[in-house]
């Protein structure tokens, strides 16, 4: 199941970022593990954001598609994580596509992604949906040991995209 958060889900929202490994938080934009933080996306309008369940009402996923500001109101950057006991299930890409979705209804033309060069699963996913890369920022990020990364920065044009879908007919079936 894959829904927006809301208040309730707080907690089940804390453990799974808890889950996820620490070598991985290091590469997160916002920190994850700030109670204050985390609340603060599920009260204020801080973008578009869906959490995916398993059936015992647990975190796997969790996805958002936040709005830049000033000259680039028109471009979403995606953060996506998912339990590490949940990747490679096609987990990332349903929420993948549901940032594209999101990104649609609110008159987003592009969609961003950053994502450290190694993780070779995530750059394929992406590049399955339709994201290209755009750039490569040598030594960008550093992990928690200190060692620099490589990020590879992805882009998809939504509104070329959806354009296109439109052009085929297929826009109608996923309306």
């Amino acid at each position: 199941m894959i829904r927006e958060p809301t208040r309730e889900d707080l907690d089940a929202l804390m453990a799974f970022f808890e889950r996820i490994p620490e070598s991985e938080r290091t590469f997160f934009k916002e920190p994850v593990l700030d109670r204050a933080t985390v609340e603060g996306w599920l009260t204020a309008d801080r973008g578009r954001r869906a959490l995916a369940f398993d059936d015992d009402g647990r975190v796997t996923g969790y996805v958002a598609v936040v709005r830049l500001s000033g000259w680039s109101d028109h471009v979403g950057d995606v953060r996506l994580v998912v339990d590490p006991d949940q990747r490679g299930k096609g987990l990332g890409r349903t929420l993948a596509r549901w940032a594209l979705l999101q990104a649609l209804e609110a008159g987003l033309t592009k969609l961003t992604v950053e994502v450290v060069a190694e993780q070779d699963g995530a750059v394929a996913m992406f590049s399955g949906l339709g994201f290209q890369a755009e750039g490569l920022l040598r030594d960008q990020v550093r992990d928690r040991d200190g060692q620099l990364r490589d990020l590879v920065l992805l882009s998809h044009s939504v509104a070329d995209a959806w354009s296109a879908m439109e052009t085929a007919g297929i826009d109608d079936a996923l309306a």
